[in-house]
């Protein structure tokens, strides 16, 4: 695995008419999106940090994703933050296999794991009580 310019790891794979290089970030963004996608996901939790940035209005789409992509294989580390009132085994069970299907269809690594971590539950109106305190 070679490195590109600013150390992002990237995959590479050789065939007779080149190579194709697939760095770790574009793996990350694809996980965190097919894990948004399913419903009871309220959003990824990614830090202090990452919460000052989407404040200042840039969103990361690496959010609460980890990543550790080998020559063929991809394991992945979710940190979600559930809606109040779902059922957390079935949100979770849903948001591996959706993370599953898209990493593997998009890029062709094998994703031998994804580990959900839920980091906190959403309740509504929650939101409109933080936006006011941001006002």
């Amino acid at each position: 695995m070679d490195k590109l310019p600013g150390d992002i790891p990237i995959l590479e794979a050789e065939n007779e008419i080149g190579s194709v290089r697939i760095a770790d970030e574009v793996v990350a963004v694809i996980a965190g999106l097919a894990a948004t996608e399913v419903p009871g996901v309220a959003g990824m939790s990614g830090g202090l940090a990452g919460g000052i940035a989407e404040m200042l209005g840039r969103k990361n789409l690496t959010r609460g994703v980890k990543v550790e992509v080998g020559e063929r294989q991809a394991a992945v580390d979710l940190f979600l933050i559930v809606d109040y009132g779902v059922k957390i085994p079935e949100v979770a069970w849903r948001v591996q296999e959706n993370v599953k299907k898209a990493i593997e269809s998009m890029t062709g690594l094998d994703v031998v794991e994804v580990n959900i971590h839920v980091q906190g539950v959403k309740i509504s109106g929650e939101e409109k009580e933080e936006e006011a305190r941001v006002k």
